[in-house]
């Protein structure tokens, strides 16, 4: 169970891909301008790390060291394929709204790079669990990041919804401001301003735990000399 959860804490939070690896960051920027594009895109991501971490570590002994990374890359592409079509078969509106990041899930370093990291040299359950977990994260810092700027750049939560959802999805919208717009967050800049906003919690966050974790050192020890006068018998 200790390994369960070391991989849920790396993936979730002490090493997270997007927040301490700081990779992925051209979708992450770029889609993330509300909730919907970025649970869209996150979806596809989790989907297609869970598949290739598992897929990788079947293979791991059949593929020899000089072709490895090409065969990494060939495994990914096909499950962002799968993640393309179905996406295009089950959301097209949304498929069509976040065009070429889905294809381009393919050259995302935090799926490469985990594969080539852990999923390569690990067993089948601990590389597929790993990979959801590394996933997840991703996956909970998109959504989070649409959310912040679909909500100080538009004034809403949760709009569009239908693209993923369908029509039942029209009234989740939420609206916070009327008649509001802030044009920074809704563009790139914006997206790094959140971004950075978000690491720089997750630092602070972790020095406070570190810092409560941290023993306590213990008083000096003080010893008091009576000095003696006389004789004594």
């Amino acid at each position: 169970m200790s390994q369960w959860r070391e991989l849920a804490q790396s993936g979730l939070w002490s090493n997270n891909p997007a927040l301490v690896q700081l990779l992925g960051l051209c979708p992450l920027l770029a889609v993330s301008g509300n909730v919907v594009n970025a649970l869209g895109l996150a979806l596809a991501t989790l989907l297609v790390m869970v598949g290739a971490s598992t897929a990788i570590s079947l293979i791991r002994h059949q593929v020899p060291s000089a072709v490895r990374l090409p065969a990494f890359v060939m495994v990914i592409a096909a499950f962002v394929t799968c993640a393309e079509l179905l996406m295009a078969a089950y959301a097209y509106p949304l498929y069509q709204v976040l065009g070429i990041f889905i294809p381009l899930i393919v050259t995302n370093c935090a799926i490469l790079g985990r594969a080539d990291a852990f999923a390569s040299r690990q067993p089948v359950l601990p590389a597929a669990i790993d990979g959801f977990m590394m996933g997840l994260g991703f996956a909970a810092v998109l959504v989070l990041l649409g959310a912040l700027r679909e909500l100080l750049g538009q004034g809403t939560l949760f709009s569009d919804m239908a693209l993923l959802f369908g029509p039942q999805a029209a009234s989740w919208q939420l609206t916070i401001a009327d008649d509001y717009q802030f044009l920074f967050f809704v563009l790139p800049p914006g997206a790094f301003f959140v971004a950075g906003l978000l690491i720089a919690l997750k630092n602070v966050i972790d020095q406070r735990n570190a810092a409560r974790a941290k023993p306590v050192a213990a008083a000096p020890r003080t010893e008091r000399r009576v000095r003696v006068t006389g004789t004594i018998k």
